[in-house]
């Protein structure tokens, strides 16, 4: 899994590149089709946003989020790409055909 993180008009410090890798080694591990995520981090004014862009294979998931803190941005925008990867996780395992016993 590749990880690309992009700043608009801010720097990516050591420490938000850090805490970006560990949160999504931590949230997406349990994803194996997961091949290349994107992270956009952008300050305007005090509102610090995050975007958090997911390809794989059959996979488009796009989480973004808003607040006045960078770390919080970042957390909120990758749960919201787990929550969407879980649900579509759970629409694929439903709709497999079993065979009538």
């Amino acid at each position: 899994m590749q990880v690309h993180i992009t700043g608009r008009h801010v720097d990516i410090t050591d420490g938000i590149r850090e805490h970006v890798y560990d949160k999504v080694e931590r949230t997406l591990i349990d994803f194996p089709r997961v091949e290349d995520v994107r992270i956009i981090l952008e300050l305007q004014k005090i509102m610090h946003s995050a975007e958090v862009v997911v390809h794989g294979k059959n996979i488009h998931v796009e989480g973004e989020s808003s607040s006045e803190n960078m770390y919080t941005s970042i957390d909120e925008a990758l749960d919201k790409v787990e929550r969407q990867l879980r649900k579509l996780r759970q629409k694929v395992k439903a709709h497999h055909h079993h065979p009538e016993k």
